[in-house]
Order: C-alpha cells, then structure tokens, then sequence
C-alpha cells in the first residue's frame, strides 16, 4: 500500500538555507515540498493557500518572524504541524522544549532531520505506539509575547487611571470588597477587575501565585519562606514592610512546585 505524502512548505528569509533543507529533504520520498517562501508574510499567503500538512520554519527573519507565522497560522481550522529550523542555541531552546513537533538546529545535518522526520510521521500516519502529543502551540505562543493583547495592570491614582506592568506588581490583596495593589511606589486600587479570580484568569502565563483565597504574590519578588504550623507556609515580600503572608495547606505543594522545589 503505497503511503500518503506528506505535503510541505519550508519559509526561511536566507535562499542557501532553503536550497540546503530542500536538498536534505529529498531523501525522504513520502515529504512533498510544494511552497518555500523567503519571508513570514510570503509563507502565510503560501499556507493559506495551499494547507500543507508541514511547515519548516525559520525564527530569525526581518521584518515579522517565525513566531508572528505560528501566531497567524494556529487560527486556522486545521493548522499544519510545525518544525523549527533555527539558529536559536541549545539553552534558548529549553525554553519552549515541550511546546513544537520539533527543533532543529542550524546547522542542519541528515541524522537530526531524520529524527524529526519521525515524529513528523507518528502525527500524519497515527502509526506509532507512543503517538506523541500535539504540542500547545498557544503556549508556545503566550511564553515568546505573543498570541495574547499587551498585559497591564490598570490601577486608580491621582485621579487618573495608571497601566502598570506586571513585574511592577508585588502582590495583590482583597481589602473591604476592593482589590489593592501593591509596588514599591505605594497601593492603588485595581481598576477594572473585580476580583481577585478574574485578575488571576487574566494574569496567567505570569508569575503569580495565589497563596489563600485573599492574596496573590509575584513570585520574583518573594524575599523568603519557612514552614509554619498545621501544615502551613509563611512567606515575606521584598519592599513590603508587613507581617508575613499564610499559604494554606492546601497551596503549599503548588508553591514549591513553581519554585523548583519538587
């Protein structure tokens, strides 16, 4: 039985790059190279058009690049899947590990590609015993800035409305029906959020963790943390001059999970 072909499209703004991975692909007689395109608006219009099943994508490119491609194309029906071929070094890529079909990195060489290729076919074929998991590509998508509007905190001072950032933000409590929040400027009322569940729906892919129902911390401003009693934690936090703050029982596996701690 003869097996479907794999239809591709490779975008990549450097031509020897694209001669280098049509050549490399060639070896592989179920991938169909029907599109490259040389820049990210040229490869949008090219998908749109013709819906391979496989994109190879570069991240470096003038202008819009790789992710701004992924951004367009993942609100698509039935989005093709997607293989990185970047420059980007080993480390920068531990930062979306689990978020792509795959990664290969510059320069390419046949054993790698093959590689991928593999787990190109345990998605097209579903003929693997360890079929891998389609990957969040929104995730992906949401830890690089984008797929997601500009993130402030919209507070009340001086009689304007002030746009923090979130890194701004040390903590936020629930104060007489009205969320506070605090920085190293001073407190302001939140503005637009009504409670703290909707600023935390809101907040995520930040570090922010809700220690009780009543507050929620920035992790990176956290200046320490020790066990209490009954199961309990306390935490400290940097330029606030306070008592301590509780996590519940509850939460206390959750907040060591974040750290790194389990």
């Amino acid at each position: 039985m003869t097996q479907q072909k794999i239809s591709c499209i490779l975008i990549d703004d450097e031509t020897p790059a694209l001669d280098e991975l049509s050549f490399l692909l060639s070896d592989f007689k179920d991938i169909e190279i029907i599109g490259t395109a040389t820049s990210a608006s040229q490869g949008i219009k090219m998908i749109s058009e013709e819906c391979p099943d496989l994109v190879f994508l570069d991240i470096q490119m003038p202008g819009k690049n790789g992710f701004h491609v992924l951004q367009e194309i993942m609100q698509y029906p039935e989005p093709p899947l997607v293989v990185f071929a970047t420059a980007y070094d080993e480390y920068a890529l531990r930062a979306f590990e689990e978020n792509a079909v795959d990664y290969i990195l510059k320069p390419l060489s046949a054993e790698r590609l093959a590689k991928s290729i593999a787990r190109v076919r345990c998605q097209v074929y579903a003929n693997c015993e360890d079929k891998i998991e389609m990957p969040d590509m929104n995730a992906l998508l949401s830890t690089m800035g984008l797929g997601q509007r500009v993130l402030r905190i919209s507070v009340e001072g001086n009689g304007r409305i002030l746009l923090l950032e979130p890194a701004d933000v040390i903590m936020c409590r629930v104060e007489d029906r009205k969320i506070m929040i605090h920085t190293a400027q001073g407190i302001f009322p939140c503005y637009g959020d009504k409670t703290l569940d909707k600023l935390e729906e809101r907040l995520q892919g930040q570090p922010f963790f809700r220690p009780n129902r009543g507050e929620m911390v920035n992790l990176t401003h956290v200046r320490d943390f020790a066990p209490w009693f009954n199961g309990k934690y306390v935490l400290t936090m940097k330029h606030i001059d306070e008592n301590e703050i509780i996590i519940s029982k509850g939460r206390v596996k959750s907040f060591r999970e974040r750290l790194g701690l389990i």
